[in-house]
């Protein structure tokens, strides 16, 4: 059955090319004769007038649509001069061989002119039309790479179509061939998520196929897809004019630049998956192999001194018990710490943590930490400055607590007894500032960017004297982030290393989420 509104769309279209070529013609025909005529009075000679003709052969073929109107053009250009410019004039009749050898010449040169003209003009409009092609693909392309997922591919696809045709576009994204939520630009009507429309959405996902565009169609239908795989049933819905061979290339090749897309962020996501996924096993056997390095030392010397005083207790010097009491307790204090910093961290990288935050003094939490590192400084000295009276941080006291302890013992291993270790708090710009630092030898340059990563002990290697899985800075970086705050390391003067993390000291701070340091 045929389409009525196409037809008449066609019909329309036609007739206004008939109707402008004819008016060109004429238009031509009495600029090119009015020229002629007064060349004629100016007694130029008549070759002059039969290249004017010419001319305006070339203009006409230039300016029309239709083939046959430079020939028409032509045809007459002859019979007005042999009208106007030859003896005797005003009449259709000629005397001599001369005159019809020069009309015979004159209509086969208009027409090669024409030719030549036309030719010319269809070669433009190819490299127009090549142009206009690379623009909207590059163009396409260029948004297509920005989209950070399928629906964003999708929606840039829908909205360069919608531009490219004026019309209504859907997307039905596929998966598992079923229809997902469906992906729109423009205005759609209701009547293409009806039972008739879904069933030729259907019919495209699995012939695959591409019956064409078709003006006034309810809609038209075609495939994004890879090879045999359909991903996406792109519709159009009523293309009110009828799209030539070249618009239906660029159509094509949309869809074909979304597919492509598709097909790279699949490709991307994959190997990011794989990389996680053998990021993840390392994690876990790095974690087994340390686990069962580090906990065997603490673990074997708890069961030999307990042994000793199971058996040998009454024999022991009281000097000697006490000192395996303080083992004891310095390797169970070490395990249970570790055991705690390892649920922590497994928590906030799972995204477990509740953080219970309130407004809170820095300066009182820091004297807490300080409490629970009160006998266990090994010889260093510890000092607290205080730049300000107090200052006021939006957080949750317990984990920036452990955060403090964790930053006070990193300082406490890796340094010689004796050294200092300075903690100043300040605050600025709505933001609280807490610095560790210590007068040790440092932290070399090539260790910085790995200081923070689980697992890293800054010896690049097991040791039976460091008992460290290399999890306290890991737990702070996350701990501080986790309140939208950052942790940084920078090297102390004239020796040493220097932490300093920032916490905002509102909750409106903290919904801000990028405090960074603004000192």
């Amino acid at each position: 059955m045929k389409n009525p509104l196409k037809k008449n769309v066609l019909f329309f279209r036609s007739h206004q090319n008939i109707l402008w070529d004819i008016v060109v013609c004429g238009a031509l025909l009495l600029v090119v004769s009015g020229i002629g005529s007064l060349f004629y009075r100016l007694h130029l000679d008549g070759a002059t007038i039969i290249l004017l003709y010419l001319l305006g052969v070339m203009v006409v073929s230039i300016l029309t649509t239709a083939r046959l109107t430079g020939v028409l053009f032509s045809i007459a250009s002859v019979l007005i001069y042999n009208y106007l410019f030859t003896i005797p004039r005003f009449t259709f009749h000629a005397y001599g061989r001369d005159h019809l050898a020069t009309f015979m010449i004159m209509l086969a040169a208009s027409v090669l002119a024409g030719s030549l003209a036309v030719r010319l003009k269809n070669n433009a409009k190819a490299f127009r039309q090549d142009a206009y092609s690379a623009k909207v693909l590059f163009n396409t392309s260029q948004q297509l790479s920005k989209a950070k997922g399928p629906d964003q591919a999708y929606s840039c696809m829908a909205r360069q179509l919608q531009d490219l045709f004026g019309c209504g576009v859907i997307v039905y994204p596929i998966q598992d061939d079923q229809i997902q939520e469906t992906i729109t630009a423009g205005t759609i009507s209701q009547k293409m998520l009806e039972k008739e429309q879904m069933h030729e959405v259907q019919k495209v996902l699995k012939k695959g196929g591409y019956a064409g565009i078709v003006a006034g169609r309810q809609a038209s239908y075609a495939p994004v897809h890879l090879e045999k795989e359909v991903l996406a049933v792109v519709g159009l819905e009523k293309v009110l004019e009828n799209i030539d061979e070249f618009e239906e290339n660029i159509f094509l090749s949309i869809l074909g630049e979304c597919a492509m897309t598709l097909e790279n962020q699949r490709v991307i996501k994959e190997r990011q998956e794989a990389r996680i996924e053998a990021e993840n096993e390392r994690l876990r056997a790095d974690l087994l192999r340390m686990i069962s390095h580090d906990l065997r030392t603490p673990l074997t010397s708890i069961y030999g001194n307990a042994t000793n005083l199971l058996h040998q207790e009454e024999q022991m010097d009281p000097a000697v018990k006490n000192q395996v009491y303080q083992d004891i307790y310095d390797d169970s204090r070490w395990l249970i710490e570790l055991v705690e910093n390892l649920l922590a961290i497994t928590r906030l990288d799972q995204k477990q943590v509740d953080l219970h935050r309130s407004q809170d003094v820095v300066e009182d939490v820091i004297e807490e930490a300080l409490k629970h590192v009160e006998g266990h400084t090994q010889g260093h000295k510890i000092v607290f400055e205080r730049k300000d009276d107090f200052s006021l941080a939006y957080m949750d006291s317990r984990l920036i607590m452990q955060v403090v302890v964790n930053l006070i013992n990193n300082a406490i291993k890796y340094t010689p007894s004796g050294s200092t270790i300075t903690i100043q708090t300040e605050s600025k710009d709505s933001v609280a500032y807490v610095t560790i630092m210590d007068d040790g030898p440092g932290i070399p340059d090539e260790q910085k960017e790995r200081v923070f990563e689980m697992f890293y002990t800054g010896t690049g290697k097991l040791t039976d004297t460091k008992r460290s899985l290399g999890l306290g800075l890991a737990l702070c970086k996350s701990v501080i982030e986790a309140h939208h705050g950052e942790l940084i390391l920078e090297d102390n003067q004239p020796h040493g290393a220097k932490f300093t993390f920032s916490l905002p000291q509102s909750k409106e701070e903290a919904e801000n989420e990028n405090l960074g340091h603004r000192r």
